[in-house]
């Protein structure tokens, strides 16, 4: 038996109310009470409209308007053997394996990771380790004013908990790989992550989502990711889902003074996609890199929000996004710099660039800057256009064939934004992704 969760159930109050009776750690009220809180604020806003400014461009009516269940168990459609297409080559990981947002142990493996490290689902955490959860969980991604992340939290159930004390480096990437199989009917996965990274640390976390079939589901993901003093995390989302699928994802990363974080993300699968990145630079002397590439064709919609907030002095943002658009795919990015009015010394850079191969293909790009101080260095810059035709005549003055010049031109495109990543088999993993990407648009056009 399963949960069924429908705008008509008086705003999935209904459903909430069987949900929360056999929670993860249902039995402690300050958890409930976060949910119950959740619950009551989602119910309050609804789902957002493109009259809400920050969706102007996404319309979320095929979420509303559909139900989903929350399926009470997962079931194990997956082996061993299937994990091998969505791992990494040539690197030992710590993975945690997620089959229809429910955890499993026998698929999961955790590597030679360091003493004192904790990696574990959310839902085992929460009673295991109470009081690092309750201090963390929920505190920085906030639900007032976000519908989906108060949906998440109400209905979390479980998602990958990671621990890191003061002055580890943890070497083995961490993988949080979460797989979709098709159960006979639109499902709903809130998976919520919490990664905690004390002073001195540095690691690498991969989230990845993907689809064993192409069926209809709604992954609505939030992370919370807190960076110690003088700490580096390297964040990597991976967005594989079902061509039927939705995927709405949030990441909010708190900085600490002079921690470092870098934010990667690679968007290919979906049909409805939106990526929340939100880190607040909270402690003087941060760094912080914003990176992506997205690459929707077909009728898919891919809509990327960047937050970035300067609330401290000394402290450097870069947003760099990268977007590939073909067949009727329309793709959003709406980028804001926020600096804070104590943030003196800021210095922050976003730039949006696109290429459009169809000429049904449409992009809208709103970079945006709100600056309350007056000793700060920001810019912003957003292109968007088709192949270089110079570029392209220069390659095939040497010989090239047009094929082959356009493929050069198109993975330089993209590989700007891969080539920054810390971790090469994730990388190449990628590389590979976008090399499958342009083989099977190849293909479509020749058929």
């Amino acid at each position: 038996m399963s949960i069924t969760l429908s705008e008509k159930d008086n705003g999935y109050i209904e459903g909430f109310a069987g949900f929360k009776k056999n929670a993860p750690g249902s039995s402690l009220d300050w958890l409930q009470s976060v949910r119950e809180r959740a619950i009551t604020k989602f119910s309050e806003l609804g789902f957002p409209t493109p009259q809400n400014e920050d969706w102007r461009f996404t319309n979320v009516a095929p979420i509303a308007r559909s139900s989903f269940n929350i399926l009470e168990n997962g079931h194990d459609k997956v082996s061993s053997s299937d994990l091998t297409q969505f791992q990494f080559e040539d690197t030992e990981v710590a993975e945690l394996v997620f089959i229809n947002g429910h955890y499993s142990k026998e698929l999961s493996k955790y590597g030679n990771l360091p003493e004192g490290v904790i990696l574990k689902n959310l839902a085992d955490a929460i009673e295991s380790e109470q009081e690092i959860v309750k201090s963390n969980l929920a505190r920085y991604a906030d639900f007032k004013d976000e519908a989906f992340t108060a949906l998440n939290t109400a209905f979390m159930e479980d998602g990958g908990f990671v621990y890191i004390p003061k002055g580890i480096v943890v070497e083995t990437p961490i993988h949080l790989l979460y797989i979709s199989t098709d159960e006979g009917t639109p499902s709903i996965t809130n998976p919520r992550n919490l990664i905690i990274a004390e002073d001195n640390c540095e690691a690498n976390v991969i989230e990845h989502y993907t689809s064993m079939t192409d069926n209809i589901y709604l992954s609505n993901v939030v992370t919370e990711i807190v960076v110690g003093e003088n700490s580096t995390i390297g964040h990597y989302m991976i967005e594989l889902e079902s061509k039927k699928a939705f995927n709405i994802s949030t990441l909010r990363v708190q900085q600490a003074r002079s921690s470092n974080i870098r934010s990667h993300s690679v968007l290919l699968g979906g049909s409805l996609v939106r990526n929340n990145v939100h880190p607040v630079l909270a402690g003087e002397g941060c760094d912080s890199l914003i990176n992506g590439l997205y690459m929707p064709s077909h009728r898919q919609h891919m809509d990327n929000y960047m937050k970035v907030e300067h609330a401290s002095p000394h402290c450097d943002s870069r947003q760099l996004y990268n977007g590939i658009l073909d067949g009727r795919s329309r793709g959003v990015f709406h980028g804001r710099i926020i600096v804070h009015e104590d943030a003196q010394k800021t210095d922050a850079k976003q730039t949006n660039r696109n290429l459009l191969l169809s000429d049904t293909a449409q992009i809208d790009t709103k970079p945006q800057l709100e600056i309350y101080a007056d000793d700060v260095k920001c810019t912003h810059g957003a292109t968007i256009g088709q192949i270089d035709e110079n570029a392209l005549f220069y390659l095939r003055s040497r010989g090239i064939s047009k094929d082959a010049a356009r493929d050069i031109i198109l993975h330089a495109f993209t590989n700007e934004a891969l080539e920054s990543m810390g971790v090469d088999s994730v990388k190449n993993y990628c590389y590979k992704l976008v090399t499958n990407w342009f083989d099977q648009r190849k293909e479509e056009q020749e058929s």
